[in-house]
């Protein structure tokens, strides 16, 4: 008896371990997946090959956060979110539209700042010698100049301001090819479907179809300047609060020098 009741207690204590075990990998798989998270970025598409690259150097430092990006003019992006698209952080290339959903009480106050800044410039395809200037888009032989929709296209805006203050906007209105973002104004001008087209230096960096004819001068247009904050609704805040406080850290400040922009001060 005594040994039967000996091999009975040490079955019940392996029960038990196993019973305590299972329980044990049952319950770290609902942490596992806590641990992973996503924060949608909606960004001025001006942005893009900048923000990849971030993407990738931020995986490195936070492997369990995913980022999305979400890529777009700035006032499409922010028309998205008055509607309630989720969304955790935006940049815009204007702060037109961030002082719109400041307004409405949409963002976070004390995570806004100036996070870079930009120039714009006159382009045109790679081998043609039509335009010389802002003014030479005068001209009877320019036909079409791709600018951005003032509406919701930040560089569009700047544009008129260009033209308003060079005296030559009215002029220029019959010729206008509307694009609605700045990469789709780069796409016209590359595939020689406009004359020529107004976009940010960076936008003009990246292409080797477009060359670079004339930068406006900082006085013919308001200062380019790209302000970051967190949404209100974002449904990560604390992850997003990480990544737009590393969008600051020496190692993007880096590769956001590398495509041409420079960091607000």
């Amino acid at each position: 008896m005594t040994k039967r009741r000996i091999i009975a207690f040490i079955g019940w204590i392996l029960a038990a371990l196993i019973l305590v075990v299972g329980i044990g990998v049952l319950n770290q798989k609902p942490i596992a997946a806590q641990s992973n998270t996503t924060i949608i970025v909606s960004a001025a598409a001006s942005l893009k090959d900048a923000l990849d690259e971030i993407k990738t150097a931020y995986q490195k430092v936070k492997p369990n956060v995913t980022v999305t990006y979400n890529l777009g003019a700035s006032g499409t992006l922010q028309q998205q979110i008055e509607n309630g698209a989720p969304a955790d952080v935006f940049i815009s290339a204007a702060q037109k539209q961030m002082n719109d959903l400041q307004q409405k009480n949409l963002i976070l106050p004390d995570t806004r700042h100036n996070l870079l800044t930009n120039s714009v410039v006159l382009i045109t395809p790679k081998n043609s010698n039509t335009v010389t200037s802002f003014k030479s888009l005068t001209s009877p032989n320019v036909k079409r100049i791709a600018v951005g929709e003032p509406r919701s296209v930040p560089v569009g805006q700047y544009t008129e301001e260009i033209f308003k203050n060079l005296g030559i906007l009215e002029q220029l209105k019959p010729k206008f090819t509307y694009g609605n973002s700045v990469r789709n104004v780069l796409a016209a001008v590359e595939s020689g479907n406009a004359d020529a087209g107004v976009v940010y230096a960076t936008d003009a960096k990246i292409s080797n179809q477009v060359k670079v004819v004339e930068t406006a001068a900082a006085n013919l247009h308001s200062p380019v300047v790209y302000p970051i904050a967190v949404l209100k609704n974002s449904k990560n805040p604390a992850a997003a609060k990480e990544y737009a406080q590393y969008l600051q850290s020496a190692n993007a400040h880096s590769i956001f020098t590398k495509y041409g922009f420079g960091i607000a001060k």
